[in-house]
Order: C-alpha cells, then structure tokens, then sequence
C-alpha cells in the first residue's frame, strides 16, 4: 500500500483481498491484492519506480532492510526476485516477481531461493523451507533431464 500511495491518487489504494491462501506442491503463499488509481501525470513506469523491488521481497522499513541484503548477501541477485513481465505501447502493464525461475545460460540452469526472516524467525524451519522452495525446481530439472533423454534416445 505504501508504494503504490506514492504514485496514486489519494483514497484509492485499497485492499480488494487480503491474506488468500494459495496451495502448492510444496508450499504455501498467502496473497493479497492492492488496487489504486494512478494520479494524473503518471504512468506504469512511475508504478515500477515505486513498486519494486515488492515489499514483500525486501521486508520493512524498505530501504533498510535493502541496506541490510546488500551488506549481508555476497552475490547480486541476478533476475531472481527480480520482474518478468510487459509493459505495452498503450502503457498496460503486467509483472510477476522472478521467485521460483530458471535462468538458462550456456546450457546450465540457475536459479536461486530464499525466505523470509523475521526477528521471530526458527533458523531451522527457514533453511526447511528454502529446501521445500527449491524441490520443486530440482524436481522440475530431473523430469526435464528424463524427457530430453527419451527424446534423443
């Protein structure tokens, strides 16, 4: 809500739904989902200005808590939470934040996990859950690796 009251005019980010479960194979997200109308005299660029990198990646207070990735993280990030989307000619504008995401370069496959800490966080059930996360990419790869045999075989 606070990025989006940046470039939005003023009482109209709402919050349409809040905390939906969403279930998959091997995790759980809860989703909401944030409206707001654009103020005059701005655009889908001036949203992604604001926007990203989503809060839900970084935490809060948003600029330390990017402050505090930099310093504690020893490689960039890359694409991984990162946006893959479009933005059209008549200024549409559709995005996803790149977590679960292969980046394929010279025939090897990348891709990066996480998890959120917070100050009451288990180290323990984080580490679990980055497991649980990245199951299904290596899952994904092996059944790839499968297929592409079969194929040339």
């Amino acid at each position: 809500r606070n990025d989006l009251g940046r470039v939005c005019r003023f009482g109209t980010v709402k919050v349409t739904e809040l905390a939906i479960l969403e279930v998959f194979p091997t995790v759980f997200h809860l989703t909401s989902t944030v409206v707001g109308r654009l103020r005059e005299g701005k655009n889908g660029i001036d949203l992604l200005k604001a926007s990203l990198p989503g809060g839900s990646i970084t935490g809060a207070p948003k600029v330390r808590a990017m402050e505090i990735i930099d310093e504690l993280e020893p490689t960039k990030r890359s694409v991984y939470t990162g946006s893959i989307g479009y933005l059209s000619f008549g200024g549409d504008l559709e995005l996803n934040i790149a977590i679960r995401t292969f980046l394929v370069k010279e025939k090897r496959a990348y891709f990066q996990v996480g998890g959120a800490v917070t100050y009451d966080s288990d180290p323990e059930t984080e580490y679990q859950e980055t497991l649980d996360k990245a199951r299904a990419l290596v899952d994904a790869l092996n059944t790839t690796a499968v297929h592409t045999r079969q194929l040339w075989s």
